[in-house]
């Protein structure tokens, strides 16, 4: 009976000193980012964002049936993210702030999969299916900057610190616990809890796009039609509270919000679609 007891007090101190430097090292994992300015808690530094996302690159290319051989529609993504691009250094520039992040924009040739998505460090990708759908380039410019918006705001880098803090934290809760199953438990709910985390990042993204578009002169209000696809494609899809994006009806109502947000007048005349 004393050795059980001790054995606990044991695992016990060792969780302790697990948890304790899991959560010491993601408080202090702090990094300001440099378009916003802002303190942000992150697991790497914008060149490890960089080579991350560049080393990702083919893998991810290749899960996609590699990129689509379609000369003219490449060049109207390279058209349409450089504008976005070039918007966004005029603005930081005008701020006294810099972009570190070299975008690249890459059509995929994947014919099924509706999406659109980028790695830390500015590769941005968008899926032929998802392209097809596009009626226009503010659309495309819509889905473009948002994915911009995750690396402006190191979504990725943020993710990951979270997901040390946690795996470090189930880790401890295994230890205490004596047993798979509890470290397994802990795990899920650190999982659960960081969904809310996932929609965050979305919207954000989301006043990401809008911004963007309007700076490279596009019309904000075609990210709406772009929900509208995404809602087509999605069908039923799972309920909201267990999806990291939030579904796309939800969305249309922030979009509108924060279109009325940055252009309290209405939206300049002569914009392009």
């Amino acid at each position: 009976m004393a050795y059980s007891r001790g054995s606990w007090k044991v695992r016990l101190a060792i969780a302790a000193i697990v948890a304790l430097f899991s959560i010491v090292s993601y408080y202090m994992a702090n990094d300001k980012n440099p378009v916003t300015g802002q303190s942000q808690r992150v697991a790497m530094t914008t060149d490890q964002e960089i080579a991350l996302g560049l080393q990702a690159a083919p893998e991810m290319i290749d899960q996609h049936g590699g990129e689509l051989p379609e000369k003219a529609a490449q060049d109207r993504v390279d058209r349409v993210g450089g504008e976005l691009l070039q918007a966004l250094n005029r603005d930081l520039a005008q701020q006294g702030r810099q972009n570190p992040f070299p975008f690249e924009f890459h059509l995929l040739a994947d014919p099924q999969t509706v999406n659109a998505f980028a790695l830390p460090g500015g590769q941005v990708f968008v899926t032929a299916a998802l392209y097809r759908e596009f009626e226009t380039d503010g659309q495309l410019a819509g889905v473009l900057g948002h994915e911009m918006g995750h690396v402006l705001s190191r979504h990725g880098a943020q993710q990951m610190a979270k997901q040390n803090l946690t795996q470090g934290l189930a880790g401890a809760a295994g230890v205490a616990g004596g047993d798979v199953s509890s470290a397994r438990m802990a795990q899920m709910v650190g999982q659960f809890v960081a969904m809310k985390y996932g929609r965050g990042d979305e919207l954000e993204s989301d006043q990401w796009g809008v911004r963007l578009m309007g700076l490279a002169g596009y019309d904000p209000h075609a990210m709406i039609g772009v929900m509208e696809i995404l809602e087509r494609a999605g069908g039923e899809g799972p309920p909201e509270f267990l999806s990291t994006h939030p579904k796309p009806a939800n969305r249309v109502a922030y979009i509108k919000q924060v279109i009325q947000e940055e252009y309290p007048d209405g939206t300049p005349k002569g914009l392009k679609p």
